[in-house]
Order: structure tokens, then sequence, then C-alpha cells
């Protein structure tokens, strides 16, 4: 029987869009790359723009390693309304008469948002409670109770605009945090309310908005870049023959010392697997990329 040929395995930095979903992107990569093994990693709401990462191939089966990778936002926050949504695609559901923003208290106020806060995931969000997504409830005008979940906020930077009601944010935070409950919070902080425009999503840990490209001329890179951040560890050719095989050995072989996971790759730098720590000192794979070693023949062995 013919073997299927392999197709591409790797990652992609993509520049969403505003009016995509996440899902959009990846079904039309499914396209660009003709594989149906496309995923996302960071969902990125349809209004807002900017770094997507995309996990082809074989590289989809380590997205999860990228879902705790800290994140950074740009966006403006408008002072004096309020939205359902939280943000300007939402409804007004309330005015605030608000003097001009004084730009030294609005930067006082953001210190209080900022480190290890509690936030209250938004109806508007894709968190699932009970199996179903907040804002699919939302849409049947269902609201359920939330509770507040943690999060750090590393940076919250305003910054003037021509209009003395908006400021541009930059925002450096954990994954999971909500911008736009940001922007509604910081418009309480100062005595009425706001909502969040022209959200951007401008980092995802160390791949930049400048590495990004519209989806059709976005480029696959090497699949060992994808976990870089989590500190790649090169193996020998023995180690790497059981690390193709998946095979569990001592944590003290690779040098892991760290909590892991760890990306292994071998001295060409494809990456083989990502391992975990085990019991008893020892590291075991959470995922395989590699085939194992090709069978010799017994003409080969001799």
């Amino acid at each position: 029987m013919k073997q299927r040929a392999p197709g591409p395995t790797g990652f992609a930095i993509v520049d969403k869009p505003r009016g995509w979903t996440s899902h959009d992107v990846v079904a039309k990569a499914r396209g660009v790359f003709k594989t149906r093994k496309v995923g996302h990693s960071g969902t990125l709401d349809p209004d807002a723009t900017g770094v997507l990462l995309l996990g082809v191939g074989k590289a989809t089966r380590v997205l999860r390693f990228l879902d705790g990778v800290p994140k950074a936002y740009s966006g403006e926050i408008r002072f004096g309304s309020e939205t359902d949504s939280l943000d300007s695609t939402g409804t007004v559901t309330a005015t605030y008469a608000m003097a001009p923003i004084d730009i030294e208290v609005a930067r006082t106020a953001a210190l209080t948002l900022t480190g290890n806060i509690h936030q209250v995931p938004p109806m508007v969000s894709a968190k699932k409670i009970d199996g179903r997504r907040l804002h699919e409830l939302a849409r049947e005008g269902i609201e359920v109770e939330r509770e507040a979940v943690p999060v750090s906020v590393y940076r919250f930077d305003l910054a003037v605009t021509p209009d003395p009601m908006t400021l541009r944010c930059t925002v450096e935070c954990s994954a999971g945090t909500y911008i736009r409950s940001l922007a509604a919070d910081l418009g309480t902080a100062l005595g009425g309310g706001a909502h969040l425009h022209g959200l951007r999503r401008t980092a995802i840990g160390s791949f930049t908005e400048e590495m990004a490209a519209p989806l059709e001329e976005v480029e696959l890179r090497p699949a060992a870049e994808f976990v870089a951040d989590l500190g790649l560890i090169t193996v020998d050719e023995e180690t790497a023959v059981d690390v193709r095989y998946g095979r569990v050995f001592d944590a003290a072989r690779i040098g892991a010392t760290a909590a892991g996971p760890y990306p292994l790759v071998d001295a060409a730098g494809e990456l083989l697997a990502v391992y975990e720590a085990h019991r008893g000192g020892t590291v075991k794979p959470a995922v395989v990329l590699a085939d194992p070693p090709p069978k010799q023949t017994a003409e080969e062995s001799s």
C-alpha cells in the first residue's frame, strides 16, 4: 500500500484582521496550507486584530503549551459610556457626565488595576460554564453567576489622544486577562464608566506584531520556534532515539531542573517531543512529534 505523503508541520504568526473570528482564520488557513490539521492558540474577538498563532500538522499537538504565555495588547478606552459588551461593538447601557480625563489621575487609578488582581469574566467572553461559552448564553439573553478569577497585569500604561474623553492603553498581562474589563473598571474607578475600542494584540510571548503577516502572506515556521519560549533542550543522538520511541528516562539525562515542560530537539534543531516531569526523578513524553527511527533490515545491521 502506498503511504500518504506527510502534510506540512510548523506554525504561523498571523495578523488577524477585524471582522474575522479565530475559527475563520483556522478555516481559511486549512486551504492555504492544504491540510485539515490547523489549530490556534489564544482566541481573539472578531472585532480585535493582531497576533494569532497557528499550529499546522503535528505542531497542533503543542498548542496547549502556549496557553499560559503572557500577552500584550493596545487599544483605546472611551470614557463617559458603558456598553453591554464592554466594548464599542455593544449597545450603550449607561452614560455619565464625566469631566475631561486627567491623565495623571487616570494613571494613578490604573495602578490599582495592576499586579495580581481578580476579574469576573464578562458574559461576552469565550469562557465556558457547564459546557456552554458565556457569549453563547449572552446571545440568548441568559446571564449566569461567574466567579472572579485571578489574573496578573504586569503593565497598564495610558497615554493621551486628541479626544479628551479617550485614552490610549498598553497592557501586558497573564493569559486569561480581560482587557475590556480593565477598561470598564478604570471608568468606574474614575467616577463614571468606560468601554474599550480598537483592541489589538501586539504579542504572545516573544511573538510580536512585527513578526505577523496577513494569512495570504504568512510563512510556515519550524515547530521548534513555536515552543522556544519554554527553553529548548538539545539531546544527543542516543537520547534522540529514546525520545522518538517516547521512552521514560532520568531527568538528569537532559539536565532538567526546572518544573518543565521540556521541548526536546535534536542536533539539527528538529522538535522531537515535549517532555514533562514524572515520578521518581524521571521525565515522560507529553507529546511526541518525531517518528520512530526506521527499522534496520538484516542486511543493514550485519
